[in-house]
């Protein structure tokens, strides 16, 4: 099997990063395209964004998981602890997150520490949640094999009988981290490939040293 993608090309041309625009904290940035991608561009999933870990077979591995809440202190998401990001968050707490808005051309890399969050903010979250979500956060034990898709159904099935009419408590294997940046780059494509690209780091001081990088 064989294809030449050599000509595939993409002029981009909707927007431009200057050094001297952007804020001095990169949470009001990212703030600031988020809010404009979610109003402009519908067609994207705002929150989907990639995070990478590195497994414990050493390999690194990137998925899409959702973002729930950004503050000032770091990116908020919701899994089951005992999965295989999980596990290699325990490991080894450096993951990479990140945004691609392919409709604004744009892409936020973000290096950080990720931490669970305290249980009665996962608790809350949980509780938020669509019943058929809490549900299946319970019968599913995230990243291990199944013989089939019916014995997945036939679990949520059971599990619907067994909690109806009863509340659901989140299980003490899900709930949710925040990843705390300590490095944000920005990527505004540019025509002719000159694209824009602003990173920020995390200083000592907690102050942000910002640059503009050679795309």
């Amino acid at each position: 099997m064989e294809k030449d993608l050599s000509n595939y090309r993409k002029s981009y041309e909707k927007g431009e990063l200057l050094l001297n625009d952007v804020p001095e904290n990169p949470m009001e940035l990212f703030q600031k395209w988020f809010y404009d991608v979610d109003k402009h561009f519908t067609e994207d999933e705002t929150n989907a964004m990639t995070i990478a870990t590195i497994g414990l077979d050493g390999f690194p591995k990137n998925r899409v998981v959702l973002l729930k809440k950004f503050t000032f202190e770091g990116f908020i998401f919701y899994t089951n602890y005992n999965s295989e990001k999980g596990k290699a968050i325990a490991a080894n707490a450096n993951v990479c997150l990140s945004f691609f808005w392919h409709g604004a051309e744009r892409q936020i890399i973000i290096k950080g520490k990720a931490e669970k969050i305290a249980p009665n903010l996962s608790d809350g979250y949980f509780e938020s949640r669509p019943r058929g979500s809490q549900l299946g956060a319970i019968a599913s034990n995230q990243s291990e094999p199944v013989p089939n898709r019916v014995y997945l159904e036939n679990k949520l099935k059971d599990l619907e009988t067994d909690y109806s009419g009863k509340e659901i408590d989140r299980p003490n294997y899900w709930g949710g981290y925040i990843v705390k940046p300590v490095e944000i780059e920005f990527w505004q494509g540019r025509p002719n490939r000159l694209h824009d690209r602003i990173r920020y780091q995390l200083q000592e001081d907690y102050n942000w040293l910002i640059n503009r990088l050679s795309p």
